[in-house]
């Protein structure tokens, strides 16, 4: 297995996922008429709205905390910051507090944030993203930087900016389901890959956590999607290995929906490696089909973009049209499932 990030990126073999696509009906479902109609359903009247600026402040005000990095200040003030500003879109909110061993041994006070969107509603999709930081860039091509924590702009604070938009934006067009947005703590506190013995399951401690702890117990929701690294410029999203398998036709729906609004050069129709991150946990522990929209270079030169866990993790690395593109493709996707539920 090659390894990399919280993120083990590597191969499931080909017949596998084959297998699970015959298994789960996994197929492409014809491109829209030439005409341009829509499908039959609420994408035929419900236009995405998407704010990329708003995400982009969303992500920017998580950057100016520094690194955060479970444990510390800059942690715990974004934490705040993050229950303040879900709260302010939707009313049922709650801090589900832990602690977690990394795998240095070390104690990590952790906190995964979760907001309910009316949360009586039985039918439930589960939205959920990283939001703290690498302890250490230790990707970095100078060896003198590869102690220092990263600012995590892309990596952790680009899903979570993405997912506080989404929230504004169901607070002001409700889709008629219930959504659950769940910002998961100490995904990228895993052990470096030069470390040995190499330990299991030392990447993604939060979603673990919450993945054996539900917020509710017995929580189940339809399905659920995960972003990871979403705002990168020319960021490319292939179909990620175990979402395909886990998850092969909410992948197709996702990927459809982004083609149908104009993105394909972002959701590409190809496969991608399989990473174990957040959404391996809640598909092998809660069984609630999950996938990953993740950054992946197509070119393989490099495992995900360009500056992942690196110093210049930065602001720079962010591109509202990147934002723009995952933020309206989650959006319509999530008012496409309002007549299924009828």
């Amino acid at each position: 297995m090659i390894r990399f990030k919280s993120k083990h990126l590597y191969q499931i073999p080909a017949f596998t996922v084959l297998l699970a696509c015959t298994l789960f009906s996994c197929k492409q479902s014809p491109p829209p008429a030439s005409s341009g109609s829509q499908p039959e359903d609420t994408a035929s009247t419900y236009v995405p709205s998407f704010n990329a600026d708003s995400a982009y402040d969303y992500i920017a005000k998580q950057v100016a905390f520094g690194p955060r990095v479970p444990g510390t200040k800059a942690n715990l003030a974004c934490a705040v910051y993050l229950e303040t500003t879900l709260r302010s879109h939707m009313p049922d909110v709650m801090v589900q507090k832990a602690v977690v061993r990394a795998y240095d041994n070390t104690l990590l006070n952790i906190r995964n944030i979760i907001g309910m969107f009316h949360p009586e509603r039985s039918d439930r999709i589960l939205l959920c993203a990283h939001w703290d930081t690498r302890h250490i860039a230790d990707h970095d091509p100078d060896p003198d930087m590869r102690k220092n924590p990263i600012l995590g702009a892309n990596d952790g604070g680009s899903g979570t900016g993405v997912l506080l938009e989404i929230a504004r934006q169901l607070a002001l067009d409700d889709p008629g389901i219930g959504v659950d947005i769940v910002l998961f703590d100490a995904e990228d506190y895993g052990q470096p890959e030069d470390a040995l013995p190499q330990k299991e399951d030392t990447w993604c401690l939060g979603s673990q956590y919450w993945s054996k702890n539900p917020h509710k117990p017995g929580y189940k929701a339809r399905f659920g999607i995960l972003l990871d690294m979403v705002g990168a410029k020319n960021a490319t999203f292939p179909k990620e290995e175990y979402s395909v398998y886990y998850a092969p036709g909410i992948v197709s729906m996702v990927w459809e929906t982004a083609s149908r609004l104009g993105y394909g050069a972002f959701f590409p129709d190809r496969l991608g490696g399989a990473v174990t991150d957040d959404h391996y946990y809640v598909n092998t522990i809660l069984r609630i089909p999950t996938i990953n929209i993740i950054h992946q270079d197509m070119s393989g030169a490099k495992p995900f973009f360009e500056h992942w866990h690196t110093v210049k993790d930065n602001m720079e690395s962010i591109d509202p049209l990147t934002l723009e593109a995952v933020g309206n493709t989650v959006l319509m996707v999530l008012h496409q499932q309002k007549k299924k539920t009828l």
